[in-house]
């Protein structure tokens, strides 16, 4: 490129922040392609809130969606301009309404007429606006505002908000579910004239752990909805996996399998979890079906086969065995072997397995920890002391042996 179409390009990206600096496809391209509707949404019950939202540009979730447990989130569309939500969070603390955390930004912006801002505050209340000018964009920019919820957008065919805010309102279940179905809905009035490229998800609550935040983000697809829609299922269908193994191990077999059922139907086609179900599938004493989801795991993702060590108890069947063959074990892949033994409570055979194991590799000292948390795990706690001390002795930093040994001194 010529050095002065660099500096012509340098000195567009170098706009101000209230300039239209922010959208780089209408930036180079100097019209407004960037069409988007999303909806944000606040549940009481849960204490969480929640943001859906499309496009027909690449990774919408980028800058769009923000969202801070206990404070609010804020949608910001069209034109983007992420200063409306960090400064509203600012306002918000500050003890402003959602109207005036908005209405903060807006005044300050000379381009307000180009955005889509909506916002929710701690207690639910929703304020949104949409900027005059784009009411010469191509389809309808518009926003309806309900209890506990926004649905705004732009270059949208008729009902496109009505069909969202309806179905939120009387969709039941999680408000993932509820926020989803809502976007679906919209696409299915007809979504955006242009077309859709990109969606994300994020919902976050004030009691939620880290790992129970949802932030999904379908970045560039063909149906971003069907794949935000996957991606729902597997966190749900990980959640259901664990549900399960914890209602196996309370003795609730019917319960855990139940559970277990409806999660191999949502996370179907990941197969990096298959190893988890396997196993609870082992739990239940169900070997066939777990022999059945390790072969499609591997059929399907050859790479999956260095997982397969860790099934040696499956190792009876040939289909299992030739998978990934004995003589390529290393230590580690003898460990996997133990430790899964373990987990599956078949504890005799895991110290029988960790002596065999310890007789080729004296040195391991994970072997000896697996063996002496075997042995912890029958109530034999002087062997169990016995082959940590091993442990530790080999590798005085094996964290693992440290944990059971303050465990075992108690």
């Amino acid at each position: 490129m010529p050095v002065k179409s660099l500096i012509c390009l340098f000195s567009i990206l170098s706009l101000s922040v209230c300039g239209r600096a922010q959208n780089l496809p209408s930036l180079v391209l100097n019209r407004n392609i960037n069409s988007t509707f999303s909806i944000i949404a606040y549940d009481p019950q849960a204490q969480e809130w929640g943001i859906a939202v499309a496009t027909n540009n690449i990774y919408v979730g980028n800058s769009t969606c923000y969202i801070r447990p206990g404070m609010g989130a804020f949608s910001v569309i069209a034109e983007t301009e992420p200063m409306y939500a960090y400064n509203g969070f600012d306002q918000l603390k500050a003890g402003k309404t959602i109207e005036q955390a908005i209405q903060y930004t807006q005044m300050k912006d000379t381009l307000a007429d180009y955005r889509q801002v909506s916002g929710i505050d701690a207690k639910g209340n929703v304020y949104a606006f949409t900027g005059s000018s784009l009411k010469y964009w191509k389809g309808k920019s518009v926003q309806l505002t309900g209890k506990y919820y926004a649905v705004m957008g732009n270059q949208l065919k008729p009902n496109v908000l009505h069909d969202m805010a309806s179905t939120f309102e009387h969709t039941k279940g999680t408000l993932a579910v509820r926020l989803l179905k809502a976007l679906v809905a919209g696409e299915n009035a007809g979504g955006q004239i242009s077309g859709k490229q990109s969606a994300a998800l994020l919902v976050k609550g004030s009691h939620n752990e880290w790992f129970n935040q949802i932030d999904l983000r379908v970045d560039h697809s063909k149906d971003p909805f069907a794949d935000l829609q996957k991606l729902l299922n597997y966190h749900y269908g990980r959640i259901l996996i664990n549900q399960a193994n914890y209602a196996i191990s309370i003795g609730n077999k019917k319960h855990g399998e139940g559970l277990l059922k409806q999660a191999v139907g949502r996370t179907k086609g990941w197969y990096g979890i298959y190893p988890k179900i396997a196993k609870t599938y082992l739990l239940l004493g169900q070997d066939k079906t777990a022999i059945k989801l390790i072969k499609a795991a591997v059929r399907n993702e050859p790479k999956w086969r260095e997982n397969v060590s860790a099934f040696y108890c499956l190792y009876h069947d040939p289909a299992i065995s030739s998978l990934y063959p004995v003589k390529q074990f290393t230590v580690i892949d003898w460990n996997n072997a133990i430790s899964m033994l373990i987990d599956l409570n078949h504890l005799q055979e895991s110290i029988t397995l960790s002596k065999t194991v310890i007789g080729r590799y004296p040195s391991s000292s994970y072997t000896w920890y697996l063996q002496a948390k075997a042995y912890e795990s029958l109530r034999d706690l002087d062997k169990a002391r016995t082959a940590d001390m091993t442990s530790l002795k080999i590798d005085p930093e094996n964290a693992d042996a440290k944990r059971l040994l303050t465990e075992l001194n108690h």
